[in-house]
């Protein structure tokens, strides 16, 4: 077979060894399924279920939140569009190959030469893996200075995320020009995803700062049950679903007429490392634990309810104090409470060793979301949150940053194709 039939046919050697390396692996997790979804529908995982990468939208956004999470943000070091071109569009490459569990490049036998895929998926299966990628206000213009001949296409609602109370950032794990978001439910598919995205961007970007995730802190479908955070609470009861049609289309999704033509059907990302103070939280009383949050711990049903999908009744009162305090986390994040407002949210736990200075752990919440306009959703809500929140005793953030999300690409196209148009 010539190499032209070979590529017609869609036979590589690589496919062959993904293949071999998928049927070798067998069910994983021992076969089992598990319950999910608030009706306790039964459901399983597969490790062999794939993510479509192309399509209107960027899939990782409202696709079922997979379990794990490599995020990292790159700098460029290239300095013509016709450059960044070439990145985007070999990277959009790599990422469609490898959500559907295929190796980057080809097999490589020669022995004197790196090969082309790092590796380390080589018998492991997709694993739902999806790739997303986003645009920084830095790629669009820098200290007042057009990097790219790009500042006229950039989203009007691309703008840095201001100061707000009770930040703690460092410089060093924030912001970026690029931005990649890998979810899989096998964390070693997602850590593939990103090392090979910096491995082939060697030359134009270098990594900024990256966040491993595990366990989800958020459902983005009714599929799907609420998971539990790092403090022992239920997170994202109220959040959007990708079923909510009408709410995606009025809080997350961008039309033809909302920004610059290129993002309709994007959005815009908001990333925050947000890191729990445990030790402290552990030994709060859990009175103290739930009018902090404003829910009950165990039933996640909001303080005065019985079931965790009961609406807060921000109104009720026992002995004229609100049975919801004040200061309720719940409370000061309620739509009602900030011009009927709502984000999609699709965070993720973390833990990365100790802050060794105080000998505590350094986990918490890495905090994503989407939105259609970040200063009018995520930033006025936590500005709000930041001020007065009783959670706040609990929580530091450490890192921001925010990304404009283009829409997804067509086969034969790339990712932000638009943005050169």
């Amino acid at each position: 077979m010539s190499a032209e039939d070979e590529q017609r046919s869609g036979i590589s050697r690589r496919r062959l060894i993904a293949g071999a390396g998928a049927a070798g692996v067998g069910i994983g997790l021992g076969g089992a399924g598990y319950l999910i979804g608030r009706d306790g529908a039964e459901a399983e995982t597969h490790l062999d279920d794939t993510v479509p990468f192309f399509g209107a939208r960027q899939a990782g956004i409202e696709t079922p939140a997979q379990d794990r999470l490599h995020f990292a943000a790159f700098d460029l070091t290239v300095s013509s569009p016709d450059e960044l071109r070439d990145l985007l569009r070999e990277w959009t490459d790599a990422a469609a190959e490898m959500t559907r569990g295929r190796m980057v490049g080809d097999v490589n036998d020669e022995q004197l030469a790196p090969p082309d895929d790092t590796g380390e998926t080589v018998g492991l299966q997709p694993a739902s893996l999806t790739v997303t990628f986003g645009f920084g206000p830095d790629l669009f213009e820098r200290d007042g200075r057009d990097r790219f001949g790009l500042r006229s296409r950039r989203p009007r609602a691309l703008r840095p995320i201001p100061p707000l109370p009770g930040d703690t950032l460092e410089p060093g794990l924030s912001g970026g020009d690029l931005c990649v978001q890998a979810c899989s439910d096998d964390p070693q598919v997602a850590f593939h995803a990103v090392r090979n995205l910096a491995r082939l961007g060697r030359g134009a970007v270098v990594m900024r700062w990256s966040q491993l995730g595990f366990g989800r802190t958020s459902s983005t479908t009714r599929s799907q049950a609420t998971p539990r955070n790092l403090m022992g609470f239920k997170d994202g009861t109220r959040n959007l679903r990708a079923e909510d049609t009408e709410d995606m289309n009025r809080f997350v999704w961008l039309g033809p007429g909302d920004d610059v033509p290129w993002m309709a059907n994007g959005t815009y990302m908001v990333t925050r490392r947000i890191r729990m103070l445990i030790e402290i939280w552990d030994r709060s009383a859990l009175s103290d634990q739930e009018t902090t949050i404003g829910r009950h711990k165990y039933s996640g049903a909001p303080l005065g309810g019985a079931r965790e999908f009961d609406d807060p009744d921000l109104g009720a009162r026992r002995q004229s104090e609100p049975v919801i305090p004040a200061d309720a986390h719940i409370r000061l994040a309620a739509p009602r409470m900030n011009d009927g407002e709502s984000i999609l949210r699709r965070g993720y736990s973390f833990t990365d060793g100790v802050v060794e200075e105080l000998g505590e752990l350094d986990a918490g919440l890495f905090f994503i979301c989407f939105q259609r306009d970040p200063d009018k959703q995520f930033t006025a809500i936590q500005r709000r949150l930041g001020r007065i929140d009783a959670l706040n005793e609990y929580i530091r953030h450490t890192s921001s940053a925010v990304f404009a999300v283009p829409p997804g690409a067509q086969p034969g196209g790339f990712i932000g194709e638009g943005l050169f148009a």
